[in-house]
């Protein structure tokens, strides 16, 4: 993993806003798309990497996540990107798995679009 990348992550876990179960979780999501050939830094996978600590954690801990007054539009937009809706399903299940809820279908749509522009930023 790149550097930057891992910083970020342990920035989050040293300040105590994520648990290192989460941070594991991201790192294992985060090798697993550079393993799909995927370009994974801090300039493509930044935002991704923050929103799915902070996503994970709060799923961990059963903080409601409240549906998006852009779900609609998320949703319409991730037609043309099944692929990245996939991988957001994906990862919900293992979520579901480590942390014992998925992700709420709003979470699943965010996570689909960064991972649409991830492909997207990928040669």
């Amino acid at each position: 993993m790149e550097a930057q990348l891992a910083q970020r992550i342990r920035i989050f876990v040293e300040s105590g806003q994520v648990r290192s179960e989460v941070a594991d979780f991201v790192r294992t999501e985060l090798d697993a798309l550079a393993a799909d050939e995927c370009v994974v830094t801090e300039e493509t996978a930044g935002m991704l990497t923050s929103h799915l600590l902070m996503a994970l954690t709060r799923l961990r801990d059963g903080e409601p996540v409240e549906g998006f007054r852009t779900d609609d539009i998320a949703a319409a937009e991730l037609a043309d990107h099944p692929q990245a809706l996939r991988r957001a399903h994906a990862v919900s299940v293992r979520a579901e798995s480590a942390f014992g809820s998925p992700f709420p279908e709003s979470e699943i749509n965010f996570l689909a679009m960064h991972f649409a522009l991830l492909r997207r930023d990928t040669p």
